[in-house]
Parts: structure tokens; sequence; C-alpha cells
């Protein structure tokens, strides 16, 4: 039995990958169906769907930025286990109000039509209200997340040997893309009001599930620190002061202690670079999962299916790649293959932009379902392209999550989890703007391909001097053993 099916049978790993499994098969269903279902049934131009999908993405990015570092320091310094618990309960209390926003905006479009589907019209006010429910439940799932994410990593160090982090690592990272493949295609195929249900229920299972994740209880002795929230409600005892104060004032706390957080992880350089060059693999990710629907639909010309295909084809090349380089690297912590791995993405991306420019699409047909989509002459060769980003993609990142929690103390892997975190997000935000600013400069959705091949050089570049810093710390601890 290898290192990762045997550790799918052990309690101390199996109910947290199930755990992350149905969070990332959740937060992807509701994601892909919210977005898919605006893009094609509530817009109709090529610019408003564009921004609303790199808006969505934004808002979803923007609480990582905001929330990571007293995400971190809560994921070191109190049980793992427990926060779980809390985090999958408030994932029901958010799925209600997205599946509530979901069906608002089914049931609006379906009056608006005259279609039989009109159960009950809503009141205009309350259909008004659908798109803000709809990215207020985004954004909570985006809190849900950024609590969530340092921990699904760093407990792994903790409940797996040395030598099982890496195995685990890749099934977190295989499971998670295999659970955005499935939930990606349920969000292309099935109705948007099923998949409002389909959310609900899958939080109160993940809830279930979550309190069969051991203990983890912190390893280390610090208290979290807040500087400016913890003096300002020692001065201020009025009830109503610290309410109207708490958000202002623990953002800038949060800004405070981020800096710090991201000062403290720098200084290990191997962290260091794997950070820079994760960061801008997630702002090429972001920008292409962006621009797939609208390209999808006003580009290519394709249905809904279609734009689902397209992130079905990314989700499961990541999870070979992920698990194709666990084997070629037999278990060592090692940036050997992420820069030739990103490279080859780029040259991909680039092929990519050449066959949709390419794409032809003959007026009259109306939008192409997958059996038409998959007959056209260029389909094949531009699927091919898509997993190859993908396939490479994966190579690339999964070794470098690795780094993040083997070469820093147990009692630190969330906050520098946390820290990779806030940067991450921060360059992905960054890029969702350039794709706004972009779309509302004129500038082509196809041409916005460019830009993360230009991303790719730069990824690789950095994990060239990971690599070559991570040899000279090798040559290091060999010349100390001599």
């Amino acid at each position: 039995m290898t290192t990762a099916t045997s550790l799918l049978a052990r309690r101390r790993f199996l109910p947290l990958f199930v755990t992350q499994l149905l969070n990332a098969f959740n937060d992807n269903l509701y994601k892909t169906a919210m977005v898919l279902f605006v893009v094609y049934s509530v817009y109709n131009s090529e610019a408003s769907e564009a921004q609303f999908s790199a808006i969505a993405s934004g808002i979803f990015i923007l609480p990582f930025f905001l929330l990571s570092a007293i995400a971190g320091q809560l994921a070191d310094l109190r049980d793992k286990a427990k926060i779980i618990r809390i985090i999958k309960a408030c994932e029901i209390a958010i799925m209600s109000v997205g599946a509530a926003g979901l069906l608002i905006s089914w049931q609006s479009v379906q009056c608006a039509r005259g279609l039989p589907q009109c159960y009950v019209a809503p009141h205009p006010l309350l259909a008004d209200m659908a798109i803000p429910l709809l990215l207020t439940a985004l954004f909570a799932m985006g809190v849900h997340s950024t609590f969530f994410g340092p921990i699904k990593y760093a407990i792994l160090p903790q409940h797996l040997e040395k030598k099982e982090v890496l195995s685990g690592t890749g099934l977190v990272e295989a499971g998670t893309y295999m659970a955005i493949l499935v939930g990606t295609i349920l969000a292309g195929w099935i109705p948007v009001e099923v998949a409002a249900l389909g959310i609900l229920g899958t939080s109160v299972i993940g809830y279930l599930v979550s309190r069969q994740v051991p203990s983890a209880p912190p390893q280390g002795d610090e208290e979290m620190h807040l500087p400016l929230l913890e003096p300002f409600f020692k001065k201020h005892r009025n009830w109503l002061i610290r309410i109207v104060a708490f958000i202002p004032v623990g953002l800038v706390d949060q800004m405070i202690v981020s800096v710090r957080l991201i000062r403290a992880t720098m200084h290990n350089k191997e962290v260091y670079y794997a950070i820079l060059a994760i960061s801008f693999f997630w702002t090429i990710g972001a920008v292409l999962f962006i621009q797939f629907p609208p390209l999808a639909k006003n580009t290519l010309m394709a249905s809904k299916e279609v734009a689902s295909l397209f992130l079905v084809i990314f989700s499961v090349g990541v999870a070979i790649g992920s698990v194709a380089v666990n084997a070629l690297l037999k278990g060592v912590v090692s940036a050997r293959y992420s820069p030739l791995a990103v490279i080859i993405m780029g040259v991909f991306v680039v092929g990519f932009y050449f066959v949709a420019r390419s794409w032809q699409h003959y007026p009259g047909e109306g939008l192409l379902d997958v059996s038409a989509f998959i007959t056209h002459p260029h389909a094949p060769l531009l699927m091919l392209m898509l997993l190859g980003i993908s396939v490479s993609g994966g190579m690339f990142v999964v070794p470098l999550y690795a780094f993040l929690t083997t070469k820093v103390a147990s009692d630190t892997a969330a906050r520098t989890i946390a820290a990779n975190n806030i940067v991450n997000s921060g360059a992905m935000v960054g890029g969702s703007l350039l794709a706004v600013g972009l779309t509302a400069a004129g500038v082509p959705i196809t041409e916005h391909l460019l830009l993360s091949a230009a991303m790719c050089l730069v990824s690789a570049w950095l994990a060239l001097r990971l690599y070559r810093v991570e040899q000279a710390e090798d040559e290091a601890k060999s010349a100390i053993r001599q």
C-alpha cells in the first residue's frame, strides 16, 4: 500500500481530507453556478459580463488580504479541529443566504421572460437585492475560506509523519481540484434552483464530517496580540462605541499584524521565494478563471456547459500535475521542476491565445452546445492547450506549498500559510482590478491571455531563484554534516 492510499485509511487524515473536499466542492458549485447564471441569464454584453466575473473574483479574494493575519494566529494558537468545526457551522448560515440569492435571481429571470417556471414573482425590491445577496454570500465564503485555508495545510505536519507531508499535501491539492471538477460539472449542467439546494445540503454534511477531525491543540505558548483593538476596548467600555469602531479599527489592526506577519516570515529565503512564486501563479489562475465564462460566450460563441467544461479541464489538469510532480520528486520537497513547469505553462497559454483568436463561428448557429463545440475543427487543439496549462501549473505549485509547512517550525506553520495567503490575495486582487481596467479600456478578452503568459516568466524567474537558494541550503547542511 502506498503512502497516499494508506493515509486515506487513517482517521488522522481522512476526515480532514473529506472536509476540505466538501469545502472545495461547495465553494466551486456556488461560485460557478452564480457566475454562469449571471453571465448567461442576467447580463447581455461582453463588458458587463467580464466586469461581473472580475468583481466576483475580487470580492471572494479580498477577505484573504484583509483577514489572513488573524486567521493564521488563530490556527497556530487555538485547537485547529475546534476552529474547523466553528467555520463549518458558519458555512451553513452563509450558504442559506447564497441559496436565497440564487432562488430569487432565478425566479426574477423566469418571470421577466414570462416562462412557465415563474412560480412566485419576487417583489421588485427583493429582485433588486438578488445580486447584492449573491455577492454578500460570496464575500462571506471568502471569509470562511480565509480562516479554513491556513488550517488545512498547517494541520498536516501535526497529524502526519515528516515523510508523509508531501503525499498529504499532494492528496489535499488533488482532492481539492477533483472536488472543483465535480462542482464545476454540476454548476454547468444542473438547474440553478437545484444548485441552491445543493450548496445548502453540502454545508450541513461538511459540518457533520468536520466533527470527526482529531484534536490538533496549539503547539506554541504565545497569546494572540491585537495592537490597536485590545487597548481601544480597554479604554472604551461603551458597547455602542465598540460596535461602531470594531470594523475600521480592526481592519487597521489587521493591516499592522499582516505587515508584522509577512516580515516575520520572509526572513527565510526559501519561504520568501516560494510565497512570491505562488502569488504570481494564482494571479495567472485568477485572470484565466475570470475570462473563461465571457470568453466562452462571446469569443467562442459557446454555451454555459462549454464554459463549465473549460473549468473542468483546468481542474483535472491541476490534479494530474499535483500527483505527477509528487511521483517525480519521490516524496522530497524540492522546487527542481518548478521553473520549467511554469515556462511550459506560459507556452501553452500563448498557444491557447492563438487558437482562440483563430476561432471561427458562423452567424445564425447560436451558442454551441458541448457536442457541437467538440466537433469544431479547432476544439481539440484548444482543449489540449488548456490541459497543458493546468497540468504544468499543478506541477509548479504543489512543491511550493510543501515548502511553506516543512521549512518552518511547526508552531508557526499556520502563520506562514497566512502570510502566503495575504501576499497571494493582494496579487490576485490586483490581477482582478487589472482585468476590470483592461475590459473598461476596451481591450478584447483574448488579449488578456497574453498578460497571463507574461506573468509565467516572472513566476519562472522566482522559482529558479528558489531552487538556487534550496541548493545553497542543501550544500550548507552537507558541509555541516561533514
